[in-house]
Parts: structure tokens; C-alpha cells; sequence
């Protein structure tokens, strides 16, 4: 390879952090900037394709899967790439962002894998962004090593051997760097920054420890943005001088498109995929943005009353499985993210046992690992798949060729007995404040009564009060959902917050910012894609 031109990237409105020269290499940024220029105008395509299809499925109110793509479903004769042996037992994953504590606890917590987030569990202030690259470097570097300033306790890795396999997960394609631009001024895409910066740093060095630079790529809403996905890794494997097929990724199935082209995302992703992840919070709130005038029929209940059990979440989950081991994929489940109480062994032995019953429901679909939130999570989640799996490391063998889905199922949200109800209502305001607060103070992982949020939660509760609102819900206690309701209690909670923290710490947070920002999105007639593209304008840092 010969030696990289000066990059013609900027770093702007960024405070200078400490080792960030580590990081912000010059060869580094040269990589990232012609990532920039190869991708960024296919990505600025796709993305201009998701508004146009949206609008097309807002008009239908449905969906099918691809008649242009049915001789790649047809064709059973090809496989995604082998796995290699470093992800071939997934049985248990531990997600969270990349501090540098959260970095040493989820390699020591005996999980298979570590999702690494600089995705939603991540608030994208520059500090998180870069720093964040810097921890992942010295975990594989073993310079990690610190003492917590205020509680005096000291984290240090386990043997190589006994640590998780990193797996990152990048922005998707929707969001943009601000801190670092061309010279035109725009904005490098936050997905070829986290993932260019991760990449270029470490992908010969984790070759190096017996593993390798592997994605979990979130958000995809089609086969396309796959594809332009599987484009970045042929180049960037390339440019560095490693041999191809190094990269493998796993996709989140955490769109309702995505949902009907799974068997086509493995297809572009071949030679790079992984497995495929299903997700709940970020596929029901893609449902109510495409479906957003589709009526009555796609009203969802309360977040908590759609577990992996209903019908059409069933669906989703039982295709997933099939599609991924009649590709030689391996199939991953959702989270578990309970948060355990240090005062209430009550709560815990209640929330440890629906823990393990959807672990073992998971493992008995013939998932080949699922996800956890904390480490105390890890040993039970552990524990229902190795009753299922013994000694293999997966299950890809069981095919699960019962499953029948049709494109209807898939959609069926009627199906559900559950109906909003008003203390759902409140709930998603709570949540919603509390979590938006965090995330702009640069938090992205919140613990909330007991549970891990990240932003899919937000992006769930602000789509529910948007939802309920323009189809005219009409709640368990007889009221109707209304903008004027949902700032009623939107002021309620903000009123208890107060009394709950005192005026001191009130002030000192951000919660009137959150609240108006909260109800912005909720009550605007226009549905904002992303709730994190306007709080990533009021995102300090």
C-alpha cells in the first residue's frame, strides 16, 4: 500500500481530549476520508430511497417480500462464509457502551461476546467517539488497566483466553459526524467514522490474537444498504492488506423492511455475514414510523405488553431462525435488560425467572445466543443454552423447516389482545424524559426502574404517545389520547421529578430540555425519523 495522502478531513467544534492523537492519525483520517469519498453518496441514495419507500408503505399500509429478488430465496444452494472459531460459540452476548469500566467488566464477564457499542447505547458526544476507539485499542493492547477516582476500585482484564470477542456496532447510515468534515463542510457519516477509525487501528492486530474486525450493523432497512455495506469491507480489507473475508458482520433485524429481505441481506453479505440479530424496541418503533397512517389495525399497546411472544413478534422471530441456519448463519436473540436491585432480592428472583423462561424459550427456537444487559445476567442466560447445546457451540444444524411465514403474518399486529392503556401512557412519558436527560448529559446506557435503556426506548415511547395521538386512541380509563393529555402528564412528571431530586439537582440537569424535547417529537405533525437527529443538535460535546 502506498503511503496515504494528507487527509483532507477537518476536525471542528471539538475540544482537543487526551491521547486523541492516537486515534486521529493522519494515515487514520486519510482511510476515513476515503471512506467518505468512495461511499458517502451511495449512502446519501439509499437514504433519499427509505423516505420514498416509507411514504409508498404510509399510502399501501402493507407489505410483501421482493418479487426482483424471489430466484436469490429460491436458490438453496448458497451458504454465507464459514464462521471463524473466535464467533463460533455466541451463546451468550453482553452489550453496552465503551467507557473504559463498562470496556474491562464486559470482557470479564464471561459472556461468548461483547457488542461494543458506539450505537445506541452510546450519546455520540466526540469524547464518547473517540475515546471510546482509544479503550477498545488498549483492551487489545492490555493497557487498560485504572482505578475508579471515586470509589478507589480497581479493573483489570482476565487472561486473553478468558475475555468476550469484541463485536462493534457503528452509527447507522442516518446519522452524521459533525466534528469532522470535508472540505466542502459535510459531515462525514458516523458509520464510516466508527467503524473506518475501529478498523484501520485494530483489524491486523485482532488477526494477531486469533480474531478478527467484527460489525454488528445496525438499522439496515434494506438488501442495498447491505450491499453498500459489503462494498466498504471488499475495500477497506484492501486498503489495509488483509485478506478478504477477514471482516464478518452481523445484521440487526430491527426493521420492519428488513424483516421481509433477510434472506437477501445474507445474500450481499455473503462472504462477510455473520448472523442475523432480532431486536424488539427499534422493530416496533420502525412499524409504527412505517405504518404511521395505516389506522387502528397497526395501534400498538403498551411497549411491555408486545413480548417476543406475540403472533406477529413470533413470526419475525421463528423466520429469523430459519432464514439464518438455511443459510449457515448463526441466529441471535434480543435482550435481557433487566438491571439487578442491590436491595430488592424480591424484584430479582421475579425478574431472574422471566429472564431464564425467555432464554429458554430462545434456545428451544433454535436461537444460537442471545443478549444480556449486565453481567449477573450472563451465568442464566449461559444456563438455557447449554442445556439445549451441551457441548456444541451452536444449533445452526436445526433448520427449523416447520416454519411457515407469510408476508401477512409478519404484519399482524391486530392479532394482539393487549390495548394502550393510560398507565402505558405514562410510562413512555416517564421514560422518555428520563432517558432523553441522560443521553444529553452524553449517556446513552440508563438504567430506569430497574431495566437498561438505550435510544431504541426512546425512539419506542415518543413513537407510542405520536402513535396514540393521530389514531385517536381512547385509553383503558375511558380517555382519549390527545396532545393536550400527553402534556398534562408530561408536566405531572416533570413536577414529580422535581420533588423527587430537589431543586438543586433539578437545575443542575437537563430536564425541562428533555420534556420540550420529548413532547417536539411526540406532537409534531410531521414524524421525525430519528428522534437522536434533533437531540444530536442539542448534544453538547
Amino acid at each position: 500500500m502506498s503511503a496515504p495522502a494528507p487527509s483532507p478531513l477537518a476536525i471542528v467544534d471539538a475540544e482537543s481530549l487526551p491521547r486523541q492523537e492516537e486515534v486521529l492519525t493522519e494515515a487514520a483520517l486519510a482511510f476515513v476520508a476515503e471512506l467518505h469519498r468512495r461511499f458517502t453518496p451511495r449512502r446519501d441514495e439509499l437514504l433519499a430511497r427509505r423516505a420514498k419507500r416509507r411514504a409508498e408503505i404510509a399510502r399501501t399500509s402493507t407489505l410483501d417480500f421482493l418479487p426482483e429478488t424471489a430466484a436469490i430465496r429460491a436458490d438453496d444452494s448458497w451458504k454465507v462464509a464459514p464462521s471463524p472459531d473466535a464467533l463460533n460459540d455466541r451463546r451468550v452476548e453482553i452489550t453496552g457502551p465503551t467507557d473504559r469500566k463498562m470496556t474491562i467488566n464486559a470482557l470479564n464477564s464471561g459472556a461468548k461476546v461483547w457488542l461494543a457499542d458506539f450505537e445506541d447505547a452510546s450519546a455520540p458526544t466526540w469524547e464518547n467517539v473517540v475515546l471510546g476507539q482509544l479503550n477498545l485499542s488498549d483492551a487489545y493492547t492490555r493497557n487498560i488497566d485504572f482505578t475508579d477516582a471515586k470509589s478507589g476500585k480497581s479493573y483489570a482484564l482476565k487472561a486473553n483466553e478468558e475475555l468476550a470477542t469484541v463485536v462493534m456496532r457503528p452509527r447507522g447510515w442516518h446519522l452524521n459526524e459533525r466534528h469532522l468534515v470535508d472540505a466542502d463542510g459535510t459531515p462525514v457519516p458516523g458509520a464510516l467514522v466508527d467503524f473506518g477509525l475501529y478498523f484501520f487501528h485494530n483489524a491486523k492486530r485482532l488477526l494477531g490474537l486469533g480474531k478478527g474486525p467484527y460489525f454488528y450493523l445496525p438499522k439496515t432497512e434494506s438488501h442495498l444498504e447491505a450491499r453498500l455495506w459489503n462494498e466498504v469491507f471488499v475495500f477497506a480489507q484492501e486498503y489495509v492488506g488483509i485478506p478478504q473475508g477477514t471482516v464478518r458482520a452481523t445484521v440487526l433485524i430491527e426493521t420492519i423492511t428488513a424483516a421481509y429481505e433477510m434472506e437477501e441481506i445474507l445474500y450481499e453479505l455473503r462472504d462477510h455475514a455473520s448472523g442475523l440479530n432480532a431486536g424488539r424496541w427499534d422493530y416496533l418503533f420502525s412499524i409504527v414510523k412505517n405504518f404511521r397512517d395505516g389506522g387502528a389495525k397497526f395501534v400498538l399497546p403498551d411497549r411491555n405488553a408486545v413480548t417476543m411472544t406475540a403472533p406477529f413478534m413470533r413470526a419475525y422471530t421463528e423466520l429469523l431462525v430459519r432464514t439464518c441456519h438455511k443459510r449457515g448463519a448463526h441466529a441471535i436473540g434480543g435482550m435481557a435488560a433487566f438491571i439487578p436491585s442491590r436491595r430488592d432480592a424480591e424484584v430479582n428472583k421475579v425478574a431472574f425467572e422471566k429472564v431464564r423462561a425467555d432464554k429458554d424459550r430462545e434456545a428451544n427456537d433454535g436461537f444460537d445466543g442471545s443478549w444480556v444487559a449486565h453481567p449477573d445476567l450472563v451465568p442464566i442466560a449461559m444456563e438455557s443454552f447449554d442445556k439445549v447445546l451441551g457441548e456444541k457451540p451452536n444449533q445452526k444444524d436445526r433448520l427449523r423447516e416447520d416454519v411457515d411465514v407469510k408476508a401477512a403474518d409478519l404484519i399482524a399486529i391486530d392479532s394482539l389482545d393487549a390495548k394502550p392503556s393510560y398507565a402505558g401512557l405514562v410510562n413512555a412519558v416517564q421514560v422518555g424524559i428520563r432517558y432523553i436527560e441522560a443521553w444529553l448529559r452524553g449517556l446513552g446506557a440508563v438504567a430506569i426502574f430497574n431495566l437498561m435503556e438505550d435510544a431504541a426506548t426512546a425512539e419506542i415511547s415518543r413513537s407510542q404517545i405520536w402513535q396514540w395521538i393521530n389514531a385517536e386512541v381512547v385509553l383503558d380509563n375511558g380517555e382519549q389520547v390527545t396532545a393536550e393529555l400527553a402534556r398534562k402528564v408530561a408536566a405531572e412528571e416533570l413536577a414529580n421529578l422535581r420533588a423527587e431530586i430537589g431543586d438543586e439537582a433539578f437545575a443542575a440537569g437537563n430536564w425541562q430540555q428533555a420534556h420540550d424535547l420529548l413532547l417536539t417529537v411526540s406532537l409534531d405533525e410531521d414524524y421525525a425519523d430519528f428522534l437522536t437527529l434533533p437531540a444530536y443538535e442539542q448534544l453538547k460535546g
